[in-house]
């Protein structure tokens, strides 16, 4: 060492430094990078994309060449600082002992922690340049890097560690998607949002769920006299509706009512037979039914209203096309009379909120963050005779979910309307924070 210049040896031990740090963020960048992001720049042509995504298919590989590179240049440093010492300040044992501390101050400051932080600061940004400088490296150093991993083969297997999980894609589950769109809130707008997390929820939620229950079913009944089904048909909501004799279980078709407009115009004496003629077979749909499945149903069999009937064929309900889209995408229909409006649902300036006893418990989770149970019935009536076990009389209240829950009116066997309170954020919550 005497020979070489004191400046050249200075020189060799910046690169030394400069190259641990290199291969250090070059490691830590490319395991941060995000592999989805990587796969879309590599479908739009990004070759710097493709390349990394190569080499983390080589998963142990590119850790055997970064490991094995970046141990060499630590270890030449750490020779390079204490030859550096002894010429200068003789072979003495505090001399080594103070090189070697200062050559892993050194190695720790500028070539393990700061480059780390900075490959994972940006990883994507890093990764893609260093990746073709990687995978070159990696073929140049194929036979000691198969020589390194025949021992680490052979030690996993005596920890009985299998290896090979990286070359797999990596795939994610349906709480892991919701996760990453409840993160991206700052790139995605607020109402795209909702519509991707109402997605993700319609596996979980059935027809009944959505439907409009048997008591708000706008149906027509051909056992009445003619001039009935013309007056309902004149004052309808509805452009299709569901057609049955007698009661409402003995559903005979799908009555179009542009249709049956067109007949009503005619000068003639009309009958229930000539509505008859015009009804389509009517298209139902059991109550368990999850609603994605019914999305595709419809779409498959080209129809946008089902009847909705239980285990022993009694009408529940209906769905159509237009409640599995609003579940998506939130309410844009204009609703018939008797049904509840998202506006509906907010709190007054008492912490109050009135509603009718047939407002589904969804709703009312949704648009007034409350917990109510929904394992068992579906609207607010059902669920506070289900509680009470018992056709209450009015002004009795209860708690339910936390949530003070009053009848203010009873008619026909039904809760009519339900008065909520707001719940109180408990002192102990509070205390907590």
């Amino acid at each position: 060492m005497d020979t070489v210049p004191f400046w050249v040896q200075l020189l060799a031990l910046f690169l030394l430094i400069f190259l641990s740090a290199f291969f250090a963020m070059a490691e830590t960048a490319l395991m941060a990078a995000n592999r989805h992001r990587l796969r879309h720049l590599a479908k739009r042509g990004n070759k710097g994309a493709a390349t990394t995504i190569w080499l983390l298919k080589r998963t142990d590989k590119l850790l055997s060449l970064i490991l094995i590179i970046n141990t060499l240049i630590n270890a030449l440093a750490t020779a390079l600082v204490t030859a550096i010492a002894i010429s200068m300040f003789g072979n003495e044992e505090s001399v080594i002992t103070i090189a070697t501390a200062v050559v892993a101050f050194l190695l720790i400051v500028f070539a393990e922690i700061s480059p780390k932080v900075i490959g994972a600061t940006y990883p994507e940004r890093i990764a893609l340049p260093i990746s073709f400088i990687l995978k070159p490296l990696m073929a140049l150093a194929k036979p000691v890097i198969w020589f390194v991993n025949l021992f680490v083969s052979g030690f996993l297997s005596i920890l009985h560690i299998k290896t090979g999980g990286s070359t797999h894609e990596q795939r994610l589950s349906r709480e892991e998607l919701r996760s990453i769109v409840l993160e991206g809130s700052s790139f995605i707008p607020q109402k795209h949002q909702s519509i991707l997390l109402n997605l993700f929820d319609l596996e979980k939620i059935s027809v009944e769920d959505v439907m409009t229950p048997r008591s708000q079913i706008e149906a027509l009944n051909l056992s009445v006299p003619a001039e009935e089904i013309t007056h309902q048909l004149t004052t309808c909501y509805h452009n299709k509706l569901p057609v049955y004799e007698g009661e409402i279980n003995r559903i005979v078709g799908i009555l179009h009512v542009r249709k049956a407009m067109a007949l009503i115009n005619r000068e003639e004496e009309l009958t229930a037979a000539h509505f008859r003629e015009l009804l389509t077979a009517p298209y139902f749909i059991p109550e368990d039914t999850d609603v994605f499945t019914q999305l595709q149903y419809f779409q498959e069999n080209h129809e946008r209203l089902g009847i909705v009937v239980d285990e022993y064929g009694e009408v529940q309900g209906l769905v159509t096309l237009d409640d599995i889209i609003e579940e998506m995408v939130g309410e844009f229909t204009t609703s018939m009379p008797g049904t509840v409006r998202a506006n509906a649902f907010h709190w007054d300036e008492r912490g109050e909120c009135l509603l009718e006893g047939s407002t589904s418990l969804r709703d009312i989770n949704k648009y007034l963050g409350l917990t109510l149970p929904l394992d068992g019935p579906k609207t607010l009536n059902g669920l506070l005779l289900e509680v009470l076990r018992d056709i209450p009389e009015a002004h009795i209240g209860l708690k339910i979910a936390n949530c003070i829950v009053e009848i203010v009116q009873v008619q026909n066997q039904a809760i009519k309307v339900v008065k909520l309170i707001k719940p109180k954020v408990s002192s102990t919550n509070n205390n907590d924070e």
